[in-house]
C-alpha cells in the first residue's frame, strides 16, 4: 500500500473508532523506523490529513483542525556538526524546540524555564498531563501562532528513561472552532503520544 494511503478513513466511524483506525495506520507506517524526527514527521502528517478527511466531526471547513505538530525539548535535537554551536544557542537552555509539523508556519520555540513557562504547550510540559481547550481566548497565557486557532489540545510526550520517566516534549492540535477537541480525542491522542515514543530512539 502507499503510504500516502496511511490517511484514508473509511465512511462510518465513531470518533473512538476513528482514534483506533488512525493508531493502527500509524503503527504500521512506523514499522522498521527508530529516528524521532523521521517518525513525527509522519505522525503529524498522518494525524492532520486524516482529521481533515473525517467530515462528520473535523473535515476542511469550519470545524478544520489546522495545525498538527511537535515541541521537542531541546537537548534531544542533534547537534551541528558542520559549525560550532554558539553559547546563546536554545539547545543549550530550558526551550521546546519546533519540531515536524503540519498547518502554517509556527513559533519557533516556547520558553518552558521555572518562572517563565506560559502557553498551553508549556503548561502541558512543565504539569506533565494533557491539556485541552475549548476556548483559546479564555485561557490564561495563551501564545496565539495563528489568529484563526479557536481551540487545542495538547498532550506530553512522556518515556521512561534510565528507570525515570521522562517529558520529551508535547503533540500539539489546532482546530478552528470553538470546542473543536472533546474528551474522546483526547484519550486517542494520549494513546498515539504513547506510541509514538515508544517507536522512537531518544
Amino acid at each position: 500500500m502507499p503510504h500516502a494511503d496511511s490517511s484514508y478513513i473509511p465512511q462510518g466511524l465513531s470518533k473512538t473508532e476513528f482514534w483506533v483506525h488512525v493508531h493502527d495506520q500509524l503503527t504500521s507506517l512506523l514499522e522498521g523506523q527508530r529516528h524521532w524526527v523521521t517518525n513525527l514527521a509522519n505522525a503529524s502528517s498522518l494525524i492532520y490529513n486524516a482529521l481533515l478527511a473525517y467530515t462528520p466531526h473535523f473535515g476542511d471547513g469550519d470545524r478544520a483542525v489546522n495545525w498538527c505538530g511537535f515541541y521537542i525539548d531541546s537537548p534531544f535535537f542533534p547537534t551541528p556538526r558542520l559549525s560550532t554551536p554558539s553559547p546563546n544557542d536554545p539547545i543549550n537552555s530550558n526551550r521546546l524546540l519546533l519540531g515536524p509539523f503540519c498547518g502554517k508556519p509556527a513559533c519557533q520555540l516556547i520558553n518552558v524555564a521555572p518562572g517563565k513557562a506560559r502557553g498551553v504547550c508549556a503548561d502541558a510540559y512543565v504539569q506533565r498531563r494533557t491539556v485541552l481547550v475549548h476556548d483559546v481566548e479564555q485561557y490564561p497565557g495563551h501564545i496565539a501562532c495563528d489568529g484563526e486557532t479557536k481551540s487545542e489540545i495538547v498532550c506530553p510526550l512522556i518515556a521512561k528513561i534510565g528507570g525515570q520517566e521522562t517529558v520529551l516534549g508535547v503533540l500539539d492540535l489546532d482546530c478552528l472552532t470553538i470546542a473543536g477537541f472533546d474528551e474522546e480525542d483526547q484519550a486517542g491522542l494520549e494513546k498515539i503520544a504513547n506510541l509514538v515514543v515508544n517507536a522512537c530512539d531518544w
